[in-house]
């Protein structure tokens, strides 16, 4: 290996952007991170299966090595989801949009890291609320305009919920996404890229 090319990967690695992405279990923080991996890398929606204990996942984008960390949502893992925090630079929180009774629940578990957290999260690093699922509200036939209603007012709930209006920082940010589509997948790549601007 060369002296040219092992300063490139060190320049690289010193534009490492690490990535958390927590969320109740089956609200498709899998999919997500299986999307936004080189094409190579992916693998079939359905060879997916939920995440038990965490999986890390490294890959090259935009000269930056993006670090994922895909930790499981089940109730008897949430108590060590703070654990993982440390280094973070961006924490991506997935809701699964479709399982309306589970709103609270996910809201409430968010809560608790930002409490536990109050000096990092949005603060350290930015938040970033992927709002999963959306296609299966499309099968409902509700109309586009009820969709948008009933997403807007989650948006709403979320917000006034964890008082982010009033924080001092405004860093967070709502995605609609599709993971199995993969509609909204870039959307959220952007943001993963532009969370090292906010940490240099």
């Amino acid at each position: 290996m060369g002296l040219l090319t092992i300063i490139k990967k060190q320049k690289i690695k010193d534009r490492e952007i690490r990535c958390l992405i927590l969320g109740l279990d089956n609200a498709g923080k899998s999919t997500i991170v299986n999307k936004l991996l080189p094409k190579d890398d992916q693998i079939l929606d359905n060879e997916i299966t939920p995440t038990i204990g965490f999986q890390i996942h490294s890959f090259y984008h935009s000269e930056h090595l993006i670090t994922i960390w895909d930790i499981g949502g089940q109730s008897t893992l949430r108590p060590f989801w703070d654990n993982y925090f440390d280094k973070t630079d961006i924490l991506i929180w997935c809701i699964d949009v479709n399982v309306q009774i589970r709103y609270d629940e996910s809201i409430k578990e968010l809560k608790n890291l930002i409490n536990m957290n109050n000096d990092r999260i949005g603060y350290d690093f930015p938040i970033l609320i992927v709002l999963n699922k959306t296609d299966l509200l499309l099968q409902q036939n509700d109309g586009n305009n009820l969709i948008e209603g009933k997403l807007l007012s989650l948006q709403d709930k979320v917000i006034k919920s964890l008082n982010l209006e009033n924080k001092v920082t405004k860093n967070y940010e709502f995605i609609q996404c599709s993971a199995s589509h993969g509609d909204g997948i870039e959307n959220i790549m952007n943001s993963i890229i532009a969370s090292s601007e906010y940490n240099s």
